[in-house]
């Protein structure tokens, strides 16, 4: 079975989809619906702008979510079974699986990032990448900082956990995790706590649009980062949806699932290869690809 797999923030390059937008005539064709949409010409960002210009969440969640999407929508042999999409990359998913509109989803993406942003600046946070270390072991240590806001936001893959919280309560704790004998805590070039309680307000601000826009069944399941789950409901969808900006993101628990499901070739779509890394890293023995 296919699995199409959309990569979140962090996948970023410059050139991104430049390939696709003056080679493919409906791939230009959405592009310059995305920047009539934005209300900025993204595109140059994305295609000949500088790593700082793509480093702005505004610029970002969208730059991604469109290379993703539109190589998806323009590739002749898209026939998923299941897909799933590592943080903002569900929203790609949720799009390509036809669940959501392109003008919908890219208007949502716009959104969520923008209040992530604002979350961000109202209160200094950040991540960090912990290696080496069981899930049950990171969470203990998370759950024992008193006074600071420190979680488990992404499982990306065993012994692979990105924590976020408070500077200080992350600093606090990557110490003790490194004198329980992590291999590595490396503290992320981030804006904020993605993934953690500190996104409650633009979780707040985005539950108002997602509620307002239509969801309609997807064509195939889409396994969401709050349970790793398969959910073709629209409305759970929109539930998990809201939930997915304070919940970690189930990465590990998802491929597992995909493959117990019957998934055995995993295919990413969209700048990077870091999903491809991670499939790898949870089974050996599934065929994985990537196309840009």
């Amino acid at each position: 079975m296919k699995v199409y797999l959309f990569p979140g923030q962090g996948a970023q390059f410059v050139g991104m989809g430049k390939q696709l937008f003056e080679t493919v005539k409906d791939a230009q064709a959405l592009f310059e619906t995305a920047n009539s949409l934005l209300g900025f010409p993204i595109t140059e960002q994305m295609f000949d702008g500088s790593d700082e210009d793509l480093k702005q969440t505004k610029v970002t969640q969208p730059a991604v979510f469109l290379h993703s999407v539109i190589l998806a929508k323009t590739l002749p042999d898209f026939l998923p079974d299941m897909v799933a999409g590592h943080s903002l990359g569900e929203f790609s998913a949720l799009v390509a699986a036809g669940a959501l509109t392109f003008e919908d989803g890219l208007l949502l993406v716009s959104k969520r990032a923008l209040a992530m942003q604002k979350a961000c600046e109202a209160l200094p946070s950040t991540m960090a990448a912990i290696l080496g270390l069981p899930d049950e072991d990171v969470e203990r240590i998370c759950s024992g900082i008193e006074g600071e806001v420190v979680v488990p936001a992404n499982y990306n893959s065993p012994g692979q956990i990105v924590i976020s919280g408070t500077v200080k309560g992350i600093e606090q704790a990557c110490a003790q995790l490194l004198a329980s004998g992590a291999k590595r805590a490396l503290q992320l070039k981030v804006g904020g706590a993605f993934h953690s309680p500190l996104m409650q307000p633009a979780q707040e601000e985005l539950a108002a649009a997602i509620e307002g826009t239509r969801f309609s069944r997807p064509i195939c399941p889409i396994y969401q980062n709050v349970n790793a789950q398969p959910q073709t409901d629209p409305s759970i969808i929109k539930r998990n949806l809201i939930d997915q900006l304070t919940a970690p993101v189930r990465w590990t628990q998802t491929i597992k699932n995909l493959i117990s499901d019957g998934a055995t070739h995993f295919t990413e779509l969209g700048p990077g290869n870091v999903l491809q890394g991670l499939v790898k890293k949870v089974s050996t023995t599934v065929t994985v690809e990537g196309r840009q």
